[in-house]
Formats: C-alpha cells, sequence, structure tokens
C-alpha cells in the first residue's frame, strides 16, 4: 500500500509507503539522525522480485544492509543469502541461517575465511582466478565452485569489472582447472553493475554465460547453477526500469540458453531494501557562502550517504522537509553539507528546497534503505544514524 501524498511536501514520491508518510515521520519524537525501515516494505519487494523473475531462487547481497530486522524479514519470505566475508556469515549463523543456504560470491577471500565458511557448511564458493582456485583447494577441498565472468557493465551506476571477472576464454580454462584440482565446477555468476538501467545489459550477459556453458558441455561439463548477480535497481528521484520489465528481459534470455541448470539464482540487494527506508537529518546550520545557500546537517557522507560521493554528488535521492508547508511558498537553490571538519563532506547541490528551511527543522532523505547504515560511522565524533523499524519483522 503507498500513500497518495503527491502535492503534500515538494520532493516526496507518488508511491511512497504509507508506512513512511511524511505524516507518521512527523509524529516520531526521536532525535535525529535516525533511519526509520519499513519492514513490510522489504516483505513486499521481496514477493514482487520472485514473481517478475518466475524460477529465480533470491540470494540477499547482505552488505547493502545487514539489520538482523531486514534479515530477518527476507529469511522468513524464503530468501537466501550471498555473503562477502566470515563476518557476514558469523552474523546469519547468530539469526539461524544454515550456512548449507549461502553463497560467498567475492571472488577473492581471506584464507581463513574459506575455512571458517567451509567448516561451517557452507559449500559454494565463487572464484575469478587460479590463486583463487588454489586457496579454496586447500581450505576447501572438494568444495563447489562458481566461476565470476566479466560482462559489460558500462550502463550501471558502479561498475565493477574492472576489480572482479575472468574473460570468456579464462573463464572456461578455469572451470576445467577446477575439475582437475578436485573441486566441483558448478557454475556460472555475473555481474551488471550496481544500479543498472538497462535490461538488456542481462540479456547480453545470459548470452555470453550460455555460450561458456556451450563451450564447456563440449569437454563434458554441464553446470548446476547460473547466477545472475544484483545490479537490480531502486527508485530514487529518478524512475528506472521496473522489476517487471527487467524480469520480461530475463526471462525471455533464459529460455535461449542451451539448457537450464538446476539453480538460477539471483542477489538483489539496493532493489529490495532502498525504497524501504527514509534518513532523517536534523539541520544545525545555514549561511550563506560564495553567492550560495549553504545548509548543515548532522548526517554526511561519513555517517550514511557515502554514495553521494562515490557519484560525484550525483546520488539523486529523493528530499523533503519538515518545513515543506504548501508546495506553492518559495523555494531556494541549496547545497547540503554534513557537520564534520571534512571540506568534501557534501552531499547534495543545488537542490531545491523550502526558503524558510533552518536550525532546528528536519531534512528527510528517502530511498535511503540501502549501503547508509553499512557505511556508516562515527567520524568526527558524531554517530551514526540510530536504526529505527516500524512494520513486522519476519
Amino acid at each position: 500500500m503507498t500513500a497518495a501524498l503527491t502535492g503534500f511536501a515538494p520532493g516526496v514520491p507518488a508511491h511512497w509507503p504509507a508506512g513512511l508518510s511524511p505524516e507518521y515521520l512527523a509524529r516520531l519524537d526521536e532525535p535525529t539522525p535516525y533511519l526509520v525501515t519499513d519492514l513490510d516494505t522489504v516483505a513486499r519487494r521481496r514477493a514482487a522480485f520472485a514473481r517478475a523473475l518466475p524460477g529465480v531462487r533470491t540470494f540477499y547481497a547482505m552488505k547493502c544492509n545487514p539489520a538482523p530486522e531486514v534479515l530477518t524479514t527476507l529469511a522468513a519470505g524464503g530468501a537466501g543469502f550471498e555473503i562477502a566475508s566470515i563476518g557476514e556469515l558469523r552474523t546469519l549463523r547468530r539469526l539461524g541461517v544454515d550456512p548449507a543456504e549461502v553463497l560467498y560470491s567475492n571472488p577473492v577471500k581471506p584464507p581463513a575465511h574459506i575455512a571458517e565458511a567451509h567448516r561451517a557448511g557452507l559449500w559454494r564458493f565463487s572464484f575469478d582466478s587460479p590463486d583463487e582456485l588454489a586457496k579454496i583447494v586447500e581450505y576447501a577441498p572438494g568444495a563447489a565452485v562458481y566461476v565470476r565472468l566479466r560482462v559489460d557493465d558500462s550502463t550501471s551506476a558502479f561498475p565493477l569489472s574492472r576489480k572482479f571477472g575472468a574473460d570468456p576464454a579464462d573463464a572456461h580454462d578455469l572451470m576445467l582447472l577446477a575439475r582437475r584440482l578436485g573441486l566441483r565446477p558448478y557454475g556460472i555468476t555475473f555481474h551488471v553493475g550496481s544500479q543498472c538501467a538497462d535490461p538488456l545489459a542481462w540479456q547480453r550477459a545470459i548470452a555470453a554465460a550460455g555460450r561458456l556453458m556451450t563451450a564447456l558441455r563440449a569437454e563434458h561439463l554441464e553446470i548446476a547453477m547460473l547466477n545472475l548477480g544484483g545490479g537490480f535497481p531502486a527508485r530514487y528521484a529518478t524512475e528506472v526500469p521496473s522489476i517487471e520489465t527487467i524480469g520480461a528481459a530475463v526471462t525471455a534470455a533464459l529460455h535461449r540458453l542451451p539448457y537450464r541448470p538446476g539453480l538460477i539464482a539471483a542477489e538483489p540487494g539496493r532493489h529490495l531494501v532502498a525504497e524501504s527506508a527514509v534518513l532523517a537529518a536534523g539541520v544545525v546550520g545555514r549561511t550563506r557562502r560564495g553567492g550560495e545557500n549553504w545548509l548543515y546537517v548532522d548526517v554526511s557522507a561519513y555517517h550514511g550517504l557515502m554514495e553521494t560521493l562515490q557519484t560525484r554528488n550525483g546520488w539523486d535521492y529523493p528530499l523533503w522537509t519538515s518545513a515543506a508547508g504548501h508546495p506553492d511558498l518559495p523555494r531556494l537553490p541549496f547545497v547540503v553539507t554534513g557537520p564534520s571538519c571534512d571540506s568534501s563532506d557534501t552531499m547534495f547541490h543545488d537542490v531545491s528546497l523550502p526558503a524558510t528551511i533552518d536550525v532546528g527543522d528536519t531534512l528527510y532523505i528517502g530511498s535511503a534503505g540501502a549501503y547508509t547504515l553499512s557505511y556508516a560511522s562515527a567520524f568526527n565524533g558524531f554517530p551514526p544514524p540510530t536504526p529505527l523499524f516500524v512494520g513486522s519483522p519476519g
């Protein structure tokens, strides 16, 4: 259920969850900064993802939001999990998640992490180099392995192919090497880049995986898993393709594979949780510098908004304020910056906010459920946002 909020406060998306409406947020008696997450929205988005990609098993990429309440909600809905470290696996185990239902998709892992995960019962590990295979042979002998295939990620906000992934010819040889080393060559994975807005990116990647499957089949090797990775986008202030549109593109591409592996996996993160949360920041200062209006708030890039720096202040979070009032009231362009003494700690440029906004007001930052708390620190002595939850966990 969404609230009909258009016109109530400029900046509030029309699709916004009713559980995070401006009316509800205005009633919260909590000191800023805080991040309030609607767990019902998390559950609904997991269910919608499953409907849009029939036959695809969800393995939540927990790095983008590892809050136990979020993990419990997703597990109750039948999701598995994807991890990048042993610390994440320990978190899941404390919540009662079976390591056998977890994918370890970081292609480069510390040896001690591989060994502990293997002892715990995790049996599927990704890789993209001979060096990683050698570690897995030593610390997780006989494990199932899936190769990370480098694909085109140029249509994403955060490309990943420079750091991870093997070219198709190398991926072919690596899978054969895994078999010779006594490992189980289990699958293929790829990643089209985080916040990918092109449904055809998945079609191109699945086609590349299909060609590798054909080449491996000629070597009497059929894979058991194709992992579609992550990259599924969330709405911020700009529209993105719906999960139904992406799902249709993925389904069509899967039908063109040379055969269908027993497990088709996906690792959504941002798509499931970003739109479930609002970050509330208190205004602590306002001034005019160099002909610009500057607004200082009590949360910053170092306290949860790091993606604004990673994208050169281009991350278009929906913004609204407690000072919104009527939509026709005067507005001004503002530079919005954090409370720390770091000069680069500025999140937004030229954003339209009420002309009356001042110290004591609250700036609300929507679609803040992904890569906020997981990045947040207490830099410069300012605390990270307090996590709050509405809805029903699990």
